[in-house]
This record gives C-alpha cells, sequence and structure tokens, in this order.
C-alpha cells in the first residue's frame, strides 16, 4: 500500500566532507519515503563529489554544493584547491538556504552534524523554524566515543543549540546497541524528543552484474579514502597463501587515492582469485551476492552486513573518531561478527586464518537475532503522521 499525497516536501542535508555514509543514508531514507508515499517530493542537500554517481527514484533529487573535505588531521580544506576555504563556506551557507527557501519543506533532516559543517546550516534552521518546517537531526547509534564527542560538543556549544532548533532528534539503532550520547548530559526535555528509530535496512536492487560465478568473499573498505592498509591486508593474506579457498571481489572505494589504488591492483593482478574494482553504486546487489564480508565497520556497511545475515570480519578504523571501533566491539560482544585490529591485520598469517574461519562463520542472525532493522519503516510512519491530514487524498494499492 502507498499513500498518495499533495506536494508534501521533504528536505535532507549531508554535509559530506569524508566518505560516502552521509549521502547514502540520505539516499536510503529518500527513497523509502516517496516509495511510501506517491506525491511526495524529497531533496538531499550533498557535499560529496560523487553525489551524481548514484541512482536516484523518482521524484527524489540533489542539490550538489561545492566539496569541502576532511584531512586525517582533522582540518578541512576545499576540493577545488584554488578555492579559499572561506569562499567556499560562504558559498555553501548561500546554496543551502536559497535551496530551503524555494523548496519549502515540510520536514528537514540534517544528517550527523547539528549545525552543519563549521555552522553552515545555522541561518537555515532558523529560516526553516519561522516557516513551521519540523526540524529532525538524524544521530548514527555511534557518534564518538563519549570523551571525544563530549569534548567537541561542549567547545561547540552543541546540546543547547539543539534544544533551541530540533524538535525531534532521531537515533538510526535501536536503544539496546548503543547510546550515541553517552556520557554527556542531556537534559530530560531533550532525551524526550529523542527517537530509537531502528537500523536502516538495505535490500538488493537485482540490477548489478554478478562480478564473478564462483562465491566470493566482498572486501570493501566504504568510500576507500583511509581503506589502503584494510586492503592490502586481504592481498597479502592471498599472496602469502595461495590454497584460500574462496576468491575475494574488493571495491576500493571511489575516495582512495589514486596512487594507493594503482599499487593495489598491481598487487592483485599477481594472484587470480582475487578480483578488484573502484566502485559500484548498489553496493547491496554485491553484498546480497557474497558468502561473507571483509570490511571496515562504517555505519551504512554495517546496516547492509544485518540486512543481507553476512558473516563478517570487521577491521575498524580507530582514528581520528572511535566511531568504528566502538560499533565492531558491540558487534563481537553480540556474536554478530569477529575483528582484527588495524595492527593486527598487519599480519597475513592471522588474517588468511580470518579468511579461513569465514567459511564456518556462523551469520550475525545467529548470534544477533533481533537487530531492529525497522528504521526505514519507523520513519515512514513517523512522517506520516506529522504530515497535514488535508493532503492525504487516499490509499492506494501500488
Amino acid at each position: 500500500m502507498t499513500t498518495r499525497l499533495r506536494d508534501a516536501r521533504v528536505l535532507l542535508y549531508s554535509h559530506d566532507t569524508f566518505g560516502l555514509g552521509h549521502l547514502r543514508r540520505c539516499r536510503a531514507i529518500a527513497h523509502a519515503l516517496v516509495e511510501a508515499y506517491s506525491g511526495m517530493q524529497v531533496l538531499i542537500i550533498s557535499g560529496a563529489p560523487i553525489a551524481g554517481a548514484f541512482d536516484y527514484r523518482a521524484r527524489v533529487d540533489f542539490v550538489k554544493v561545492p566539496s569541502v573535505i576532511k584531512l586525517r588531521n582533522g582540518e578541512y580544506t576545499s576540493l577545488a584547491e584554488h578555492v579559499d576555504l572561506s569562499d567556499t563556506l560562504k558559498m555553501r551557507r548561500a546554496m543551502i538556504l536559497e535551496t530551503a527557501r524555494s523548496f519549502a519543506p515540510d520536514v528537514f533532516i540534517v544528517d550527523k552534524e547539528p549545525m552543519g559543517l563549521q555552522g553552515e546550516i545555522a541561518d537555515t534552521l532558523a529560516y526553516l523554524k519561522t516557516q513551521g518546517t519540523r526540524l529532525v537531526l538524524g544521530l548514527r547509534e555511534v557518534m564518538d566515543s563519549p570523551a571525544l564527542l563530549a569534548a567537541e560538543w561542549d567547545r561547540k556549544n552543541m546540546i543547547p543549540r539543539i534544544r533551541e532548533h530540533f524538535d525531534d532528534v532521531w537515533v538510526y539503532g535501536p536503544r539496546g546497541f548503543y547510546d550515541p550520547l553517552e556520557g554527556i548530559a542531556v537534559p530530560d526535555d531533550l532525551r524526550e524528543r529523542m527517537t530509537y528509530v531502528g537500523f536502516l535496512k538495505r535490500n538488493a536492487y537485482g540490477l548489478a552484474p554478478r562480478p564473478v560465478k564462483e562465491p566470493y568473499i566482498l572486501v570493501t573498505p566504504g568510500g576507500g579514502g583511509d581503506g589502503a592498509e584494510m586492503i592490502r591486508s586481504v592481498i597479502e593474506a592471498y599472496c602469502h597463501h595461495p590454497d584460500l579457498p574462496s576468491r575475494a571481489v574488493i571495491v576500493t572505494g571511489p575516495y582512495m587515492p589514486s596512487e594507493q589504488r594503482h599499487e593495489l591492483q598491481e598487487r592483485a593482478r599477481q594472484n587470480p582469485k582475487l578480483e578488484m574494482m573502484d566502485f559500484s553504486p548498489r553496493m547491496e546487489d554485491l553484498m546480497a551476492d557474497a558468502k561473507a564480508v571483509i570490511c571496515m565497520s562504517g555505519y551504512n556497511t554495517w546496516c547492509e552486513v544485518l540486512s543481507f545475515d553476512k558473516p563478517t570480519l570487521l577491521v575498524p578504523r580507530t582514528e581520528p573518531r572511535e566511531e568504528q571501533l566502538i560499533r565492531a566491539r558491540r558487534a563481537t560482544e553480540l556474536n554478530a561478527a569477529t575483528m582484527l585490529m588495524p595492527d593486527e591485520a598487519r599480519d597475513p598469517d592471522l588474517v588468511a586464518q580470518k579468511i579461513r574461519a569465514l567459511e564456518t562463520q556462523l551469520p550475525p542472525s545467529v548470534g544477533y537475532p533481533h537487530p531492529d532493522l525497522d528504521g526505514l519503516d519507523n520513519i515512514i510512519r513517523i512522517v506520516g503522521d506529522w504530515l497535514d491530514p488535508k493532503r492525504v487524498t487516499e490509499a492506494v494499492a501500488v
């Protein structure tokens, strides 16, 4: 069933300074909403350089703002090297505000960064509040270590600003997995605005061609910006142990530096069991067809692992944020995956041992049988409850 609406509008903001996680999460929410509500329009504001490489369903579109990248030291710089960062941020602020004015959304969903990159959506939030727009902050189920997040948010005076601007806070995970605001003094009135919607379930499109005919292990570092070491560890394990039983399909990610990608491709060519590709806009299909997964532990990849119930080895990023490390440790506590620390993954013998173990490792559903993958369904229901009843014209079967 779908509900037919007249001109309901949802705007999503994804600051996108590193990786693909924010855009992919916003895209999943956008697609779920337009599938549930015909007549709804969804617009995504994104700074991702490859936002246009993805497919978008009818009535979902995006506005690309100038890209800013986050360096390993935590500093930001414009993707266009000849453009000053301050000029880039000024352009982004103006484009975001004008988009909000022109689009006139009923609901504005902000992904992860409450005030946007260096406060760039503060004016937009203030304007939309005067227009009666429902303002929503969406948080990953794990943000960072409590100490690091508390220090960052205290420096930015974030809790008072969230209380001032946002009507609701969605946590994209179940209550029992992790508290994203662990260690932060959250006032009761803000806690009352928090809803744990559940993980965002993913579905296969069934459109991407299978990369190899044989059963394979999917190896993915997500966007790939800092994934070279993880991929190198898998390649070295296969080169040192040519008798490893399964083929591996390695997706480097679009943000891996070209020098690293070419180096890894040359090394992988020495082993016929390794297949490499740069990027797939349909990672869900590759995940669905895989027999097991080796990955970092970013939010979207973790949702796919749970959605497709794949035996998984996690090699988490540990800096500058500890988000992936916390998620991976929590996954192993629940017996939903196994894990190697990055320094352990430098040992090809140990990695080969873990790869062999994937052949008999149980899927996540055995140790973690009720992960709560109803996040998108709950978002659909919540947004539907908010919509002006006068806009709902009928429910129709599709």
